[in-house]
């Protein structure tokens, strides 16, 4: 017996169907979900919508055939490159989120670092360990080895400790602007000056900060050195489906000159189909994604922009001032923008995490330390005050010592549930997904 209904579904039901699936998933409109979902509103919304309705079919993977997606792309990637420093040199391309963006940026070094060294068939990636995990992800994907650094005791990215790890097989620096876990940016101008001195590559991955972090220097609000203005650095993600408020799957991946880019190209002339040639990972590149991307920045602008990032700031000064109030919670380290964490010395922010979530918030977790993750959009500004009633509420009726939580539970991120390390957390990992499509 088929799987496949053998009669179409009326388009009545088909929507009762769709929205029956939706009745469990996170509440985002309403602002009581701290990450994944980055929201303009209703209006922005229903203007991209109309964008990507009319270039839903088209497929940016020919140019050729669609010429009008190309030059959306050139403009985006134009754009971005203006706003992080490329001063008219640095290029790139368009790719399907910051994962994808990242894993080019090291193939792309590798590729350079073996055509200047080749007999270092596996060279070496030096990673923060508050970097975004997609660069274990490279490594693994792309034979390199993957050299942890730690941490200061300010949650930031200690030179010294990169100096005293690079090798003669060290092909790549990384740095976060900024971290997902603390947002905080790592101290890339140090990290530029090493990347010059051993001549390697230096990525910063701004997938968070690449549409924020210009606007608010633009604001005149005190901000790290973190884009191509600092020399050494020579490759930049950046995630317009974060707050550049674009439709998912929409990043660029940034290079400081086109002839380091050209090292990400993949081209077979020979193919008995024709000539083949791709930019990217992805073959077929969906020309809506790509089409509303470059509706978002034209939809918003300059000024736009710098309204939505002043309102968030607002906002996350607001939950600062809130949850320093409430006594026993502190922020994590000094964060750069609208990422952050928060922790406890004296309570069991896990069990603080359950009850919040028991009152309708989608809470994220963090170790090291233990800690609530929030990412603050525009859209929180409706929220703030509920969230910081209830936080005060949870707080007032939990006991030290005496928590309902597991300690031991935390949140798994990407696949979204919590998990038990056990005595192997990889596959306790490998189990959580294998639930999700089994």
């Amino acid at each position: 017996m088929s799987l496949l209904p053998k009669n179409g579904l009326k388009s009545a039901k088909l929507l009762q169907v769709l929205n029956e699936a939706r009745g469990s998933d996170a509440s985002w409109k309403n602002g009581r979900t701290w990450s994944l979902v980055y929201y303009a509103g209703k209006k922005h919304t229903e203007q991209l919508l109309d964008v990507y309705k009319l270039f839903y079919a088209e497929n940016a993977l020919s140019p050729g055939a669609f010429p009008s997606l190309a030059k959306f792309e050139r403009d985006v990637v134009k754009i971005m490159a203006d706003l992080l420093g490329g001063t008219g040199k640095a290029t790139g391309t368009m790719t399907s989120g910051g994962t994808e963006s990242i894993l080019l940026s090291v193939k792309t070094h590798r590729d350079w670092f073996r055509s200047k060294h080749p007999r270092v068939r596996r060279p070496k990636i030096i990673i923060p360990a508050s970097a975004h995990p997609a660069f274990y992800k490279a490594a693994h994907y792309f034979d390199l080895e993957p050299v942890t650094v730690s941490l200061n005791a300010c949650f930031r990215l200690d030179p010294a400790e990169v100096a005293s790890a690079i090798s003669k097989d060290t092909a790549l620096l990384v740095a976060s602007a900024p971290s997902y876990p603390y947002g905080m940016v790592d101290p890339i101008v140090d990290l530029g000056a090493l990347a010059q001195k051993h001549q390697i590559g230096l990525h910063v991955d701004a997938c968070l900060g690449g549409a924020f972090l210009p606007f608010m220097r633009r604001l005149g609000i005190a901000t790290p050195d973190f884009d191509f203005t600092i020399p050494g650095v020579t490759s930049i993600s950046a995630d317009l489906h974060k707050y550049g408020f674009a439709t998912k799957g929409t990043s660029v991946v940034l290079y400081r000159d086109a002839a380091l880019r050209r090292f990400q190209f993949f081209a077979k002339p020979d193919w008995l189909g024709g000539a083949y040639a791709s930019p990217a990972m992805l073959g077929t590149r969906p020309g809506g994604g790509i089409a509303a991307a470059w509706a978002a920045l034209m939809l918003l602008g300059e000024n736009g922009y710098l309204q939505l990032v002043k309102k968030t700031l607002g906002y996350r000064d607001q939950l600062f001032t809130g949850i320093q109030s409430v006594g026993g919670l502190e922020i994590v380290g000094k964060p750069d923008m609208g990422v952050f964490c928060f922790a406890s010395k004296v309570y069991d922010i896990f069990a603080i995490a359950e009850k919040l979530e028991k009152k309708g918030w989608r809470i994220d977790r963090q170790k090291n330390p233990p800690s609530i993750h929030m990412i603050v959009t525009v859209n929180h500004g409706k929220a703030v005050k509920d969230f910081v009633r209830d936080l005060k509420s949870v707080v007032a009726k939990e006991k030290k010592g005496n928590s309902s939580s597991n300690s031991a539970s935390v949140g798994l991120y990407g696949v979204t549930n919590n998990f038990h390390g056990g005595d192997d957390p990889v596959e306790s990992l490998y189990r959580a997904m294998e639930s999700i499509y089994d």
